[in-house]
C-alpha cells in the first residue's frame, strides 16, 4: 500500500442544489476536500446550495475548517450555503471553538 493514494473524502451534486459529502473530513483529506468542495459549487446552477454532511464518517478541525470555508465561498458570491446532518464530533469542535453559529447561520 506505501505509495498509494486513495480518496478518502468524496464530494458531489446527485441533485440541483444538494451537496453530498462522503468519507473523511480531516486532516488527511482536507485539501482534496476544500478544492472538490469548491470545484463542486462553483459547478452548480443552483441558486442555493444544501451541503448534506450525513455520510461524513469522521470529522476533526480541519474538516470544520473545510466547512466554514465553504460557508465563505458562498457568501462571498451571494449565494446562500447552508449544512444539514453535521456529525457530532463536529458540532462539538465548533462548540468549543466558538464558531458554532457560523454553522447555523449560514444561509
Amino acid at each position: 500500500m506505501s505509495g498509494e493514494v486513495t480518496s478518502r473524502v468524496g464530494v458531489s451534486e446527485p441533485s440541483s442544489g444538494r451537496v453530498t459529502v462522503t468519507g473523511e473530513l480531516t486532516f488527511a483529506t482536507a485539501r482534496d476536500a476544500r478544492q472538490l468542495g469548491v470545484l463542486v459549487l462553483e459547478g452548480s446552477s443552483a441558486d442555493r446550495i444544501v451541503i448534506d454532511c450525513s455520510a461524513v464518517t469522521r470529522a476533526d478541525s480541519a474538516g470544520l475548517a473545510v466547512l466554514l470555508d465553504w460557508l465563505a465561498w458562498g457568501r462571498r458570491r451571494s449565494r446562500p450555503v447552508t449544512l444539514e446532518k453535521l456529525p457530532e464530533s463536529l458540532v462539538a469542535i465548533a462548540r468549543i471553538s466558538e464558531v458554532d453559529e457560523f454553522l447555523t447561520a449560514a444561509g
